[in-house]
Order: structure tokens, then sequence, then C-alpha cells
């Protein structure tokens, strides 16, 4: 069912902020023929009737077990990894690119063989929730095309880059791009595509500027790339200080930290995702919060790759937007309720430390730990607000992409044995949801489950 142009009555969770889970119990939620939520009327408001009765067969409700929540935003995916999912997490980070990732990424170039694999990453990605992804493609230009191509026919809003990886020192001979102005000529037509698209009038798919990393390209490339982000107004999304060999490369290569090189090429902007930055100082979170740019926190690829646990609830007391990423193939699951789940997780390890050797007091880090609620933001409204769209939070003016879950579907993960305590279904919801739970995927209102 579509629910643009039309109504929907049933109860949803949300968290507008990261300190309030606010419940919409029994609420009828208009929405107009453009997707955008225009209004919401609580059971009993006098206002409710009337809509009602105008709506009349638009008007739609959710059955008996069934809630909403908003739509999951996954600031962090390697689109082309998805074969990899789960594979070839046994060596560094460095190791790992050159001897999995690379010799994967380049087949891209075969577009049959992209065609069927990003095809069944976007109808994945929907059917577990995910109604926003943040894609890094690969470094061929007409690969990437295509991804926005299926992005834009499945309806799922993205936003889609290809990767620039010019530097003949860290990139092997047979993927990477000719030179630093083939690079930033290819991400312009990119854009181009993205943005004259015939079915992209709405703007649902964008174009995002994505340099690999800094460790990737060279100083040409990075200047012309932050030269175009000024002149398009585009996003921007890269890797930064993910891990000590990331960290430590920048520094010796420049002086400075991630955050400072990427500013000083103007790459860092209030449309900026920087994914992992575990290891930024409190100079970096200042510079992160005063462009407003935003951090792709990957709990579950941390743990595999980046040496430590980045500190979450100091970066958010910092005031630098954060959402959540899963980080495809780096985190061995494409699920974001995996991601709201390893995000609680890891900050309560930082919290409370890991080695049993050392005495309590001194084991951890104190007042890291994030609770429930706080990590569920940060994959919904917290995304939204890091990439700078209305997505994320039900309210007038907002996206509706929502998800509707089914609490009572036997192959799924929800169990409720008599709680109705509105916490304690959402506590449920979050820890047990799993794909044979999602019956709804909406986007712009218009059903999108595959």
């Amino acid at each position: 069912m579509n629910i643009s142009g039309a109504g929907i009555i049933g109860t949803f969770f949300h968290a507008p902020t990261r300190e309030k889970l606010e419940v919409l119990e029994n609420v009828l939620i208009r929405v107009d023929e453009y997707g955008v939520i225009t209004d919401i009327h609580p059971a009993g408001d006098s206002m409710r009737t009337l809509v009602e009765a105008e709506l009349g067969d638009r008007l739609h409700r959710l059955p008996d077990g069934y809630c909403g929540l908003p739509g999951l935003v996954d600031l962090h995916v390697h689109a082309p990894q998805y074969p990899q999912l789960g594979l070839a997490l046994d060596e560094p980070l460095e190791v790992w690119l050159q001897k999995y990732t690379f010799p994967l990424e380049a087949r891209y170039a075969d577009l049959d063989f992209a065609r069927e694999r990003y095809t069944a990453l976007v109808d994945d990605l929907l059917a577990t929730g995910t109604t926003t992804a943040l894609y890094f493609a690969t470094q061929h230009e007409a690969a990437t095309k295509l991804l926005a191509d299926i992005c834009i026919e499945k309806g799922q809003r993205a936003l889609v880059g290809k990767v620039v990886m010019d530097d003949s020192a860290a990139c092997p001979d047979y993927y990477r791009d000719d030179s630093a102005e083939t690079a930033v000529t290819e991400t312009r037509a990119v854009i181009d595509h993205i943005r004259t698209h015939p079915e992209n009038g709405a703007g649902r798919v964008l174009p995002v500027i994505t340099p690999r990393f800094i460790p990737s390209c060279t100083d040409e490339a990075l200047t012309g790339l932050g030269a175009l982000a000024q002149e398009c107004g585009c996003h921007v999304q890269t890797h930064c200080s993910e891990s000590d060999w990331a960290h430590s490369h920048v520094l010796e290569r420049f002086g400075k930290t991630d955050p400072a090189a990427l500013d000083s090429f103007g790459l860092l902007t209030r449309k900026s995702v920087l994914a992992h930055s575990n290891f930024l100082t409190d100079a970096d979170m200042d510079r992160l919060a005063a462009r407003g740019a935003a951090v792709g926190h990957c709990a579950l690829s941390n743990i595999y790759f980046a040496n430590s646990v980045f500190p979450l609830r100091h970066a958010l007391e910092k005031g630098v937007h954060v959402g959540l990423g899963t980080d495809i193939s780096g985190g061995p699951s494409a699920s974001m309720f995996e991601a709201v789940r390893t995000t609680i997780q890891s900050s309560r390890m930082l919290a409370e430390g890991t080695d049993p050797a050392l005495p309590a007091e001194t084991r951890g880090r104190k007042n890291s730990a994030i609770d429930l609620v706080t990590a569920f933001h940060l994959a919904t409204a917290g995304g939204g607000v890091a990439l700078d769209l209305p997505i994320g939070i039900l309210a007038p003016g907002y996206r509706f992409d929502v998800i509707a879950l089914d609490t009572n579907a036997r192959a799924g993960g929800i169990r409720l044995f008599g709680e109705t305590a509105p916490n304690a279904v959402f506590e449920k919801l979050i820890y047990g949801t799993t794909r044979a739970n999602i019956a709804h995927v909406w986007v712009d209102g218009l059903e999108r489950t595959p």
C-alpha cells in the first residue's frame, strides 16, 4: 500500500532527540502526494474525524500487532563489497584492502557483474529496513552510474559516489584512476548523471564526492575534489582516522590530523560524512562541530579494523553530528538493527574496559556508555541530521520514510509475552527485529518492500 497522498493509522515510535523516545499511539499520519508528512492527529483529536472522512478509501490502518519506526539511515556502505560480506576479516586493514577488497571491486568494470550484485544489495537493504544509504561505489564511472540507476529504479533514498583513488604508491595498477584530472572529470560526470536523470526529478538519489581516503589520493586529486565540492555543493564522504595505520599515514604525510588535512582541501563541509573517525582529538571534534560535518560511526567494523573504540558519547557532548553505518563489508552484517545493538555494546566496553588484569577504577573510560534510545536516534534522526535531510523523524515537514514491523511474525525474532508498556515493546523491537518482522517499507510514502 502506498501512503503518499493518503493517511495511515497506527502506533509509531521515534526519537527526535537522543534524550527522548516518543510513542505516537494510535495516531493518524497524513502524507501529501510528494511523500511529506503534513499533519499528525492523536486518537480523540477533534480534527481526526474530519480528516478520516476526507481521506475515505485513501486511509490505511496498520493491523493489530504492527507498529512503525522511521526508516533506518546507513551512513557507510561499500556497495561493491556486498559479495564479500562475512568473509576475509582476518587481516589488518591495509592488508585486507590489497589482498581481498581491491580485487573484488575491480571486477565491477563488468557491468553485468555489477548489475546482479548491486540489485541484490539494494533489494536486501530495503527489505531489512534501510530506507537511506550513503554508498561508496567503485573507481568505475559507468558502474557508479549504474548503482545510481538501480537506486532510482528501486526507490531507495541514496547518495552515490564514484570512489577516487589515484595514488600509484597506494593503489594497485589494475584498480586506480589514470590521473587526478581523470578522477575529478569522472566524478563530475557522475554528479551530472544523477542530477539530470529523467526519473530522479524528486532528487531522491543524490551525488556524493568520494575520495576513498587520504592514503589513496594524491594532493592534486584532493585539491580538485575540494574545488568541485565548493562548486557543486555536493555531499562529501571519505574515511577518516579509521585505524592506527591510516591515522599515522596522514600525520606523517601532512603533519596534521585527517580532519585538519581534509579541511585544508575544502572537503570538510556541512555535508561531509567522515566514516569511523576513531582517533579524533578534541581539536578535531571542535573542527567538525564548527563545520557542521558528521561522523559515520561503524561500531561493528571498528571491532575488526579500527584498533580502538570510537568515543561516541564524548563526540556527542562536543557537539559533533553522528549517525551510524554498517560499513559493508568491513562489518559482517548489513542490518542497521545490528549496528544499533553493537553501538550500545561497544560504548559499554569502552566505559567499563576490557582488560580484567586492571582494577575496575582504571579499566575503562568512564561515562562513555550510551543507551538504546540514543543509539536508535543516531540510526534514524541522527543520520538525517548528518546528511542534512528531513528524514528520521515522524513530524510535519519530514519525509514519510517508515518501516512497519509485524511483532507476530513467527519466523521473526520478536517475542512479546504480554508486554504492553511502550518502552518494553520498543526494547523488544530493537533487540529482536529480523528481516521476517519487516512487513512494509515506505520511502516518500511509496511502498518499497521487494
